[in-house]
């Protein structure tokens, strides 16, 4: 967390500037996801009522319009298995971009060999770097740059800076029709054109420090984390509006990542005061449960079978690893000598863990057999959202790398 007077999300601890802000913009996503035929648009239903969604949770029977198929109802997760690339990403070489925020640079890691071949110079304080709907353009969130730079996989080479305000984060709806800036300091959701990045409507909320976010199985509503304020909104994708908003039953609470489980059914926030998982029905919105994990809980990943998510406490240099099926944590992983685990994503064969060390201008890299340290990184000062690609998947909803 910051030491500003208005606390960033999660930002280092040396003073940050700042600044109002930043929006979205230009080019890369296409209609439909490569290697996709776009699906056939549903009648559109109703939107979902504030306390209420979808009345089936891992199947609803009318998607949001133009969303792609679940491969399986029962797991959200089903495209996402080992080695699953899309045509999209085939040939693009294997790397991790680390975004460090002190620093304005992207570090550019060869996971071969474990070290950084290339430093990409970026806007201000980049805090996520964020793949495309359509997977062919990263963008690292400038945030305080007030832009977003694209950078081509293929090539791993910077693009023009695009104009826009305040990006701390960034996710696309499940149709690709439409990206979502988390714009943090100005208290907005804002939805553009995925394909021309134009401002389709700016949405103000009623909470402090907007950052992540999960989509529902039907794509009809999504729901996104309010750092500062310690809330939860519940926001319909097609209306494009907040239906639900509800404040975390704890004083001081900082909700952090949000993911959904396999099969739909729960909700998962982590929560770096609380120290733990808020367990949530996002159908029913209804008041969360805590789940101690660790202290400074922060990012959330799925493993590549789904049957696990690991869960990086901040505050105390560990991972927990929790099964998908009892819903209680099985193990919990030490980083040797400690760390400041953060934000990342798992491999494209599943078998390691990559987070970035946030306070400690380091990436860990571990191994999802047992949670051993396979490599610690040097990298820039304030590493955060650190993105591997390419991952299997059919099309991204945003983050570091949620893919369905």
């Amino acid at each position: 967390m910051s030491t500003t007077t208005a606390p960033r999300r999660g930002a280092a601890p040396k003073a940050l500037a700042l600044a109002a802000g930043l929006l979205l913009a230009a080019t890369a996503c296409s209609s439909a996801a490569p290697g996709l035929s776009a699906a056939p648009s549903p009648a559109p239903g109703s939107s979902t009522a504030a306390a209420t969604g979808p009345s089936g949770p891992a199947a609803a029977p009318a998607g949001l319009p133009g969303m792609p198929p679940l491969l399986d109802p029962h797991d959200l997760y089903a495209a996402d298995r080992p080695g699953q690339l899309s045509s999209a990403v085939q040939g693009f070489p294997s790397r991790v971009y680390v975004p460090n925020t002190e620093s304005d640079t992207v570090s550019v890691i060869d996971p071969a060999t474990y070290t950084v071949v290339e430093t990409l110079h970026v806007g201000r304080q980049p805090q996520h770097v964020v793949p495309s709907w359509d997977l062919k353009t990263l963008w690292v969130n400038n945030d305080l740059g007030n832009s977003l730079t694209p950078i081509d996989p293929a090539t791993g080479k910077a693009g023009a800076p695009v104009d826009v305000h305040d990006p701390y984060n960034l996710y696309f709806t499940p149709d690709g029709k439409y990206a979502v800036v988390m714009a943090s300091m100005d208290r907005q959701l804002v939805f553009r054109d995925a394909h021309t990045m134009q401002q389709v409507k700016a949405v103000p909320v009623d909470c402090a420090g907007v950052n992540h976010a999960d989509f529902s199985p039907d794509g009809r509503y999504f729901i996104v984390s309010c750092e500062f304020s310690g809330q939860l909104l519940k926001v319909d994708t097609a209306s494009m509006t907040v239906v639900g908003e509800q404040r975390l039953p704890m004083d001081g609470a900082m909700p952090q990542d949000v993911k959904i489980s396999p099969d739909g059914r729960t909700w998962y926030i982590a929560d770096m005061m609380a120290n733990g998982l808020w367990v949530l029905n996002g159908d029913t919105f209804a008041t969360p449960t805590l789940l101690p994990t660790g202290k400074g809980t922060h990012g959330l990943y799925v493993s590549r079978d789904s049957k696990s998510l690991y869960v990086s406490n901040r505050g105390e240099g560990s991972i927990s690893v929790l099964d998908f099926a009892t819903g209680k944590p099985r193990a919990k992983w030490q980083i040797p000598g400690g760390g400041s685990p953060d934000m990342g994503g798992v491999s494209a064969d599943g078998k390691v863990l990559w987070l970035s060390g946030r306070y400690n201008a380091e990436v860990y890299a571990l191994s999802t057999d047992d949670g051993h340290l396979l490599a610690r990184i040097p990298v820039g000062s304030g590493p955060h959202g650190l993105c591997v690609y390419p991952q299997p998947g059919r099309y991204s909803l945003g983050h570091t790398g949620v893919f369905r």
